[in-house]
């Protein structure tokens, strides 16, 4: 269906997101800052900016959260918008409500897990989410799970359980779902204001709240970092991964946390370059078995090492990468210059926990799960959605009891990387043989559930699921289901041809672009070259949507090969020569009114300032994103002026949490009115 963008006619689909519309015409600026008249680009693509507003049909409107639509005029939002005219009065006939006992804010696998197991309780329930469908960050994630496949659907991929856990929901007549309905704020009368499908506002009347509306992106400080071409790898997720769309061509990745490996991972399946992935702290945040599988792709990881600035006309051109000292600071005389048109910043996520807040400091019966809660997995935050609301049925005075197995899962399942236990090389012999890549303790278990002989099982070593897997039998029949399941892409298959010679399977979750006969490259767990080896045969599990690629190996490396190389040496190269101006105070802290790392500092030390609240003064926090984007970047602004962030006081929140149309909050009666009021702002 046909659009136009600054009044060029483009193409795109009914009901996509306009800012991913707009990528796939190769757009990405969206706005014109009225400060120095900086471009603007996408930062989250989750509505918790404002970094994608452009004017739609006349009215300011964020594009990430705009449904597209036949005959769409946007144009480029250039400074402040203007006020559209006054039209005649309106009669107004007040708010709809809704009463219910529990209303649950986020309809992630925390949300989820704790409406179901609220409603069990026979509880009214209504869970509100700002998104057309349910699952959260769920909807977003093509690669397959970790943890324990009966408690949390482990070897399923992200996008599948969301599904699953929806029809679960909508099952339950107890449950009223809303979704494409933020909540906007929780009163002190124990009312919380939704926006209904962003089109109405409703109250809502509620005994007791759970708050699991997940966790935004952490922005990052160096020169460039507000340029259209960095922002957020959750961001890129719902471009590539929900909306289709190939967002880059070359992309570097900052943080080495699983949600930097991942979106690495996912780059790579959508056909898109990544020069590397760059991490300040000297190891890896992730699980090894994500690096593993990324670093033998042809991707390389540099520790120890930061961006130094993103640069470009208009747009990333490019971005320069320096190793760091013991004081974290860049070394320039190791800086190399890559050429990229996106830097991914996956530096960590700060909890959306500001509506828990505001309903304690009323005294709400209120609890928080999932990200909001603490950072972990999606695996945890289905126990932690289950556990928070059998938590808040207790402060309800209902009779209720928490299985303490849900704890200690939930504790396991948020675990931190264990030890590196080395494995004992396999023996090839005319039987078949799993051989085991993975050798760090993560919480994850789905080879020992599908293999269909039970001959795959923990080592016991702690006696839960964070222990290695091992081959525990003689009864293999090679069906390479746990060579298709494993998450980790961490276990090959071997067996003996002749005493020279083995038959080895490996998975590949790619597009297969070669023929049985064919000769490919086999790598090592490290990404190392092994051997040119014959493609035997190839076998795609529907289940797990990954390919078998059966190789004649030699024996002397049959049971090292575990990988293909993804992606040509020459996407990783560097410039000749660095090119680059480093400036760290011209870093832009606060997004929406761009004020800069330098400016804050000065003004800190200016004026004395132990309150972020002061820093309104020079506009810092004042912009359509509530403050949400900076805050976090504040306490290293007031540690390099020489205070400590410890001693300072909290910006307070916003009554509502993101802007709703006045028009909509007057609920005019005009139907058209409201449907007009609702494009105003989204």
């Amino acid at each position: 269906m046909g659009f136009s963008f600054d009044g060029v006619a483009m193409r795109g689909y009914e009901g996509e997101m306009l800012s991913s519309a707009l990528f796939a015409n190769d757009i990405t600026r969206f706005s014109v800052h009225r400060k120095g008249d900086s471009p603007q680009g996408i930062f989250c693509a989750n509505g918790q900016c404002s970094q994608c507003s452009v004017i739609v049909d006349g009215l300011p409107r964020k594009s990430c959260v705009t449904p597209l639509r036949a005959g769409m005029v946007a144009r480029t939002l250039v400074g402040l918008p203007s006020l559209p005219a006054l039209g005649g009065s309106a009669a107004t006939q007040g708010a709809r409500r809704l009463e219910v006992d529990v209303l649950v804010v986020g309809g992630g696998p925390a949300g989820l897990g704790a409406a179901k197991e609220l409603a069990g309780l026979g509880l009214s329930v209504a869970i509100a989410d700002d998104k057309e469908s349910l699952g959260g960050k769920l909807l977003l994630q093509t690669h397959k799970f970790f943890g324990s496949e009966a408690d949390c659907y482990a070897g399923t991929r992200g996008f599948d359980i969301a599904r699953k856990l929806e029809d679960e929901l909508r099952a339950d007549s107890r449950v009223r779902i809303m979704t494409n309905s933020p909540v906007v704020g929780i009163f002190k009368d124990g009312k919380a204001g939704v926006y209904e499908d962003c089109s109405s506002y409703v109250i809502v009347d509620f005994e007791a709240l759970v708050v699991a509306a997940g966790a935004r992106e952490r922005s990052i400080a160096f020169p460039g970092n507000d340029l259209p071409g960095v922002y957020g790898a959750g961001a890129f997720q719902t471009l590539v991964n929900r909306d289709r769309v190939k967002a880059a061509d070359r992309v570097l990745i900052v943080g080495s946390g699983n949600v930097g490996l991942i979106g690495a991972y996912h780059a790579l399946q959508a056909g898109i370059e990544v020069a590397g992935i760059v991490e300040i702290a000297d190891r890896i945040n992730g699980y090894k078995v994500h690096s593993d599988k990324i670093i033998r792709m042809g991707v390389p990881l540099y520790l120890s090492t930061t961006v130094v600035s993103a640069e470009g006309e208009g747009r990333v051109e490019r971005a320069t990468v320096a190793r760091v000292g013991a004081d974290w600071k860049p070394l320039l005389d190791t800086a190399r210059t890559y050429e990229v048109d996106t830097v991914l910043v996956a530096a960590g996520l700060s909890p959306c926990d500001e509506l828990y807040a505001q309903a304690r400091s009323f005294g709400i019966l209120a609890v928080k799960a999932g990200d909001a809660d603490e950072i972990a997995e999606a695996s945890s935050a289905l126990f932690g959605g289950r556990i928070a609301a059998l938590a808040l049925a207790k402060m309800m005075d209902l009779r209720v009891e928490v299985d303490e197995s849900w704890i200690a899962k939930r504790e396991i399942l948020k675990s931190k990387p264990g030890d590196r236990i080395p494995r004992e090389e396999v023996q090839p012999s005319k039987s078949w043989k799993p051989v085991f890549f993975c050798d760090e303790e993560i919480p994850c278990n789905p080879c020992t559930t599908v293999c269909p002989t039970g001959s795959i099982a923990l080592s016991e070593r702690k006696g839960n699921m964070l222990d290695l897997p091992y081959f525990r039998g003689s009864d293999c029949k090679g069906c390479s289901a746990c060579v298709s399941a494993c998450p980790g892409l961490a276990i090959s298959l071997v067996r003996s041809i002749d005493a020279d010679w083995c038959e080895v399977v490996i998975p590949y979750e790619f597009p297969v672009d070669f023929e049985p006969g064919e000769r490919r490259e086999l790598l090592d767990k490290e990404g190392g070259t092994l051997e040119s080896a014959e493609l035997l045969k190839m076998v795609f599990n529907r289940k797990y949507r990954c390919w078998a690629l059966h190789f004649k190996a030699s024996s002397a490396n049959a049971t090292k090969a575990i990988g293909l190389r993804a992606q040509a040496p020459e996407a990783t190269a560097a410039l000749g020569e660095p090119r680059f101006a480093f400036a760290p105070d011209d870093a832009i802290v606060c997004r929406c009114e761009r004020v800069s790392f330098g400016e804050i500092v000065r003004f800190i030390k200016e004026n004395g300032a132990t309150d972020v609240n002061q820093l309104k003064a020079i506009r810092a926090g004042m912009g359509a994103c509530g403050s949400k984007t900076c805050t976090p970047l504040y306490a290293a602004a007031f540690r390099a002026a020489g205070v400590d962030p410890k001693a300072v006081q909290e910006g307070r929140l916003r009554p509502l949490v993101m802007e709703v149309p006045l028009g909509a909050l007057a609920e005019r009666s005009s139907a058209a009115e409201r449907r007009s009021a609702a494009g105003a702002v989204r």
